[in-house]
């Protein structure tokens, strides 16, 4: 009689496992909480350098004050004319130096969600690079290149102020492309990412202030609410 009333609690057990492997086969789960705090931590740290280095006031950021749409790189124009009088600068060296510091975040943040990932997988017994993972990138990394040749067509096309809005949006839509190949958690915050965005196309001056509190805040809050949920 026992081992028939144990029987229930074995095929409860035994169909637990099935559907845990079923996961592990179908989604990459060894996603590092401790990774998103850092990424949120580079981009605060990258967002502050680029603002220290223009002078500009993040809760009153204008492009266009700063002569952007007067000349860009594309067109060989090495000096901007400012709507500001009595105010210059490089386009070629503030361009480069923009460009460098976003790079330079971007490397760090796929430094530290490799690494961490790559540890936890270890730690859980999966394999970092196995179907689910490439599914992973593959619908991650193709909306992402869309976004980024967009941005680069709009700054072709004089559009910068909605350049920020973009990255925001573009990744939002990428985290929500690749939720279904990883935990669901991460599709929240990709929908908060493009409501960031979409708030940005409409309150410019403070694009600088969006920016900042969807790839650096909300990434914070995201690997602290992830590490707690399922690696604590």
């Amino acid at each position: 009689m026992e081992q028939i009333e144990d029987n229930p609690h074995r095929h409860l057990e035994d169909l637990q496992q099935i559907r845990t492997i079923m996961e592990r086969s179908s989604r990459f789960i060894s996603l590092s909480g401790f990774s998103g705090v850092f990424v949120g931590i580079f981009a605060l740290i990258g967002e502050y350098i680029a603002v220290q280095h223009f002078h500009v006031d993040p809760f009153n950021f204008d492009l266009n004050s700063y002569g952007v749409l007067h000349g860009l790189p594309f067109f060989g124009n090495e000096y901007a004319t400012p709507l500001v009088p009595g105010w210059h600068f490089s386009l070629k060296y503030d361009f480069t130096y923009f460009m460098v510091d976003a790079v330079i975040v971007l490397l760090l943040s796929l430094f530290a969600a490799t690494t961490m990932s790559w540890r936890r997988a270890r730690i859980n017994g999966d394999k970092v690079w196995n179907a689910a993972s490439k599914r992973l990138l593959a619908n991650l990394f193709i909306p992402l290149a869309a976004g980024g040749i967009f941005c680069i067509a709009m700054l072709y096309q004089h559009y910068v102020d909605l350049i920020i809005p973009a990255t925001l949006i573009f990744y939002g839509i990428a985290l929500f492309n690749a939720g279904k190949y990883t935990l669901n958690d991460i599709r929240f915050l990709g929908i908060i990412e493009i409501c960031l965005g979409l708030l940005c196309c409409f309150f410019t001056p403070i694009s600088l202030v969006l920016w900042g509190l969807g790839f650096g805040v909300m990434h914070i809050v995201y690997g602290i609410v992830m590490y707690y949920k399922y690696e604590r």
